[in-house]
């Protein structure tokens, strides 16, 4: 299992980084290097053991949250043509973070699971 949740934390690692660089052309794609960076690092400090198990907690809290802030007044999917593109952008923001906070909490758990051994 420890040599699966690396390779998991590995791949999310090049996943974010490349989640933020499909961000370049967005109008505060400043914020989402930040959102998507930090969850890039947070995975390269698991695959090497130095992510902190309160690390983990906050962030997952802290994606959690924002993804039931950035979801959209009403839902119309997230694919382009299916309704209002800033209630999909909004849709498509959100389900990023809420990944981000599953992993986060993947790792969180993995950590206390290793702490028990």
């Amino acid at each position: 299992m420890k040599l699966f949740s690396k390779i998991f934390a590995f791949i999310f690692a090049f996943l974010f980084i490349w989640s933020a660089v499909l961000q370049y052309n967005d109008q505060d794609a400043w914020l989402w290097y930040a959102i998507y960076g930090s969850a890039a690092l947070a995975s390269i400090f698991f695959v090497f053991d130095r992510l902190l198990l309160s690390i983990g907690v906050f962030l997952s809290f802290l994606y959690l949250i924002s993804s039931y802030i950035f979801w959209p007044e009403k839902y119309e999917g997230v694919s382009i043509g299916g309704g209002d593109i800033n209630n999909i952008e909004r849709a498509r923001e959100s389900l990023g973070l809420l990944i981000s906070a599953m992993v986060m909490l993947f790792y969180a758990w993995r950590i206390k699971l290793s702490r028990k051994a």
